[in-house]
């Protein structure tokens, strides 16, 4: 699919890019999409979440009733669960909610997101560009120039720029990152994602390996 090329003021450069077929217009596979959604949102749980049980709660272990003729059900101690202040039953433990996922599945993900951003014409290619210097307000500038600066958007570059990406930090509805560090949840959760033109190959080049 063929894409005009955007400069930094929204304005048409009058170049076109080509668009991969086997990236940005395959049948997208839902189920792809979920496996690796959930895989990355699993990675980003910290699992330290621990409840205490019965052995871990501070108290004395001297049965507190005789077991018989109470009327009531037997105890052991006050570390009983059911009594307040007991240990918890089955409660949470450290643990780890990552999973595996294969290398090619993944793939098919991230192309089927961007699939289906192409198909929602909401995939925007720009022309490289870069600041002298870290500058949030100049990074706006671009943002209103593309009419995005009210949507969720997602700034993909070839390669590492620290001006751009420090450029982008302080604004929740915007972010940068490089080919390599594309996510399938990054490209879905952006209204709007934007390509610069020296990410495309890299794009194309991870994804069908």
């Amino acid at each position: 699919m063929e894409v005009k090329v955007l400069d930094v003021n929204g304005k048409e450069t009058g170049r076109t890019v080509q668009l991969s077929d086997s990236v940005f217009a395959i049948e997208p596979n839902k189920h792809a999409i979920y496996l690796d959604v959930k895989h990355f949102l699993a990675n980003q749980r910290q699992g330290t979440h621990k409840a205490k049980e019965r052995n871990e709660i501070s108290g004395s272990t001297r049965k507190i009733k005789k077991q018989k003729g109470t009327g009531t059900a037997r105890a052991g101690s006050v570390k009983n669960p059911l009594f307040r202040g007991g240990g918890t039953i089955f409660g949470p433990r450290p643990r780890s909610y990552s999973f595996k996922l294969n290398k090619s599945l993944k793939r098919l993900a991230r192309k089927s997101a961007f699939s289906i951003k192409a198909q929602e014409a909401n995939l925007v290619v720009v022309e490289d560009f870069t600041f002298e210097t870290p500058n949030t307000k100049a990074f706006i500038n671009v943002l209103k120039s593309l009419g995005i600066e009210t949507k969720k958007s997602l700034f993909v570059l070839g390669e590492s720029n620290n001006n751009v990406y420090l450029s982008s930090r302080n604004l929740k509805s915007s972010s940068v990152v490089t080919v390599s560090e594309l996510n399938t949840y990054a490209v879905l959760n952006a209204a709007k994602v934007v390509l610069t033109e020296g990410s495309i190959e890299g794009i194309v080049e991870n994804l069908n390996k």
